[in-house]
């Protein structure tokens, strides 16, 4: 259900390994909140975007184009902890949640840039003591032999505690069947997330078919993510407001002709496109390599003395866009 977030609790390719990426979050001493007032609360839930760190948390939220549900979200978790440290300060139980994640969606649709957003968040609001998120994936994890996987996977969540495990096309974890080490990665997993409750964040990733497959391949899956999100694919008029705020944080700008001729071309390609639509990853390549193609332009028209000024310099025209959509599919 695309723009929907769903809580749930209770009971019910392989690809090249490759380095693993880990952001280091600089530590915070935890929120620390005051008693308000009976006569205050009404105007609190429209006080506290305001100000502190959610204040900060909205500014890198508000720069995503659309997610509307995941914001509300991120406010949904914030003035919960919120409210349960005021609850603790009067004296009432204030049981801690579990917050593991299952994000579906396709390529380019957001899911490690909130993933960042949340480590960097649950950190700053004392929920995760370093706030650091690892990126991972099936290679990662999966040993060549008996007992490697799961070293390897304890071995990664040891490194994550404090922070956020991010396994992304997770799925892939479940592709062999019962004589794959992806099996013995999940079971680690599912023993970890008991043992080292609250002290990590385990967050999994990629299509949402293939994703409600996996979360049914062990039976204690489902009911250890209560938060699942869906992140639905951009609009076009979403993606050229990607475009247009790509463009602009490396110093360009798109004619109204090139943004025209964009869009045309994005309605084609969602529509007629063999593949998965990468979303906001295929608007990255088209912006790049237009640059490159405009790069070419420039250093052809301006091949003698004089040089390009610095307006001509910024700006992509309708030529500097090559959009043949099989060429394109490429990228």
């Amino acid at each position: 259900m695309p723009g929907h977030v769903m809580a749930r609790s209770g009971s019910s390719e392989e690809r090249p390994s490759r380095q693993i990426n880990v952001i280091l979050r600089n530590p915070e001493q935890p929120v620390v909140t005051q008693s308000i007032p009976d006569a205050d609360l009404q105007s609190t839930a429209k006080a506290i975007p305001q100000q502190g760190v959610f204040a900060e948390i909205q500014k890198e939220l508000d720069q995503l184009i659309g997610l509307h549900h995941i914001k509300d979200l991120m406010y949904e978790i914030y003035a919960l902890l919120q409210i349960t440290e005021m609850r603790s300060e009067a004296g009432l139980l204030s049981n801690p949640q579990v917050y593991h994640m299952v994000f579906k969606g396709n390529p380019g649709t957001g899911k490690t840039t909130v993933a960042r957003i949340v480590a960097k968040m649950f950190q700053r609001l004392g929920v995760l003591s370093k706030g650091h998120l690892i990126e991972v994936e099936r290679a990662d994890l999966v040993g060549e032999y008996i007992g490697h996987t799961a070293q390897k996977t304890r071995d990664l969540v040891k490194k994550a505690l404090g922070g956020i495990l991010f396994i992304d096309e997770a799925y892939s974890l479940a592709r062999g069947g019962e004589k794959d080490f992806g099996k013995e990665a999940i079971d680690t997993l599912v023993k970890a997330m008991e043992d080292q409750k609250n002290q990590f964040i385990l967050i999994l990733a990629g299509y949402s078919d293939e994703m409600d497959f996996f979360l049914q391949c062990n039976p204690g899956m489902p009911s250890r993510f209560p938060i699942v999100i869906d992140f639905p694919d951009y609009t076009v008029d979403q993606l050229i407001q990607i475009s247009e705020g790509m463009a602009k944080e490396r110093d360009y700008i798109l004619m109204p002709q090139a943004i025209l001729k964009l869009k045309q071309h994005l309605l084609r390609e969602k529509c007629e496109g063999e593949h998965a639509f990468s979303n906001a990853r295929y608007v990255r390549n088209v912006i790049e390599r237009s640059i490159r193609s405009q790069a070419v332009r420039l250093l052809t028209q301006f091949s003698g003395s004089s040089s390009p000024g610095k307006l001509e310099l910024m700006t992509l025209r309708q030529e500097d866009l090559k959009l043949d959509l099989k060429e394109e599919r490429r990228l």
